[in-house]
């Protein structure tokens, strides 16, 4: 779950950026969406822990994230947030099997070759762990990054820019490997985008009503040129 109240960063010398009230249950959708600049990149930042609000009050996943210290936000988010960047971060000298393995090192725990080996089966790409960053194709990479961000079962995924530079065919399926990821976790999913593609590859209800949340933000008079 994610909730917020009263929530804004300020930036040194930059804007002053405040956010609306935000309510998600454990398992649901949310779309975070708005141009460039209007701080989508900071409100996940916010939400994973990276930064503290300058104001407001923050709880995802059933912890207050103001009570934290920096060793305990660390180890909070390692085993609660699971992170799919746009640009993927893999590393490339390592495989993918080993570029997996560091998530356990973060989170200090010992590794777990099964269960690297489970969450690659699960996205289809267990038979890529021996190769490095630099054979796979876009969409093995992609999912293998969202094999990583989801390896210690997180309670919150989020996936920044998923279908950017992506033709329609591939971001369906991006938006549908994310939305199946999360439901088979029970993880709570956050979309950021600007693409308006993506709330129209988002599954209605019976009744035709949208199945997530909506998070619109708008540019402050004042934008950084990258937030």
């Amino acid at each position: 779950m994610i909730r917020t109240r009263q929530l804004s960063y300020h930036y040194p010398n930059g804007p002053a950026l405040s956010f609306p009230d935000v309510d998600v249950t454990q398992g649901a959708v949310l779309l975070l969406s708005g141009p460039s600049g209007c701080g989508k990149s900071t409100w996940l930042a916010l939400i994973a822990g990276l930064v503290l609000p300058s104001t407001g009050d923050l709880t995802v996943a059933n912890q207050a994230l103001g009570a934290l210290n920096n060793v305990a936000a660390d180890a909070w988010r390692a085993g609660a947030i699971g992170f799919l960047p746009q640009k993927l971060h893999l590393s490339a000298a390592l495989t993918v099997q080993q570029n997996l393995a560091l998530s356990f090192w973060a989170s200090g725990q010992p590794e777990d070759p099964a269960r690297i080996k489970a969450a690659l089966q699960a996205l289809g790409v267990h038979d890529l762990a021996l190769r490095k960053p630099a054979q796979l194709s876009g969409g093995q990479a992609q999912r293998v990054a969202l094999a990583r961000a989801v390896l210690l079962a997180p309670r919150v995924i989020l996936a920044d820019e998923p279908t950017a530079s992506l033709d329609d065919e591939a971001a369906a399926d991006a938006v549908g490997l994310l939305l199946r990821t999360a439901k088979q976790h029970g993880a709570t999913l956050v979309i950021a985008t600007h693409d308006a593609r993506v709330a129209k590859l988002i599954p209605t209800d019976e009744q035709g009503q949208a199945r997530f949340h909506s998070l619109k933000l708008v540019r402050p008079s004042n934008p950084l040129s990258a937030l």
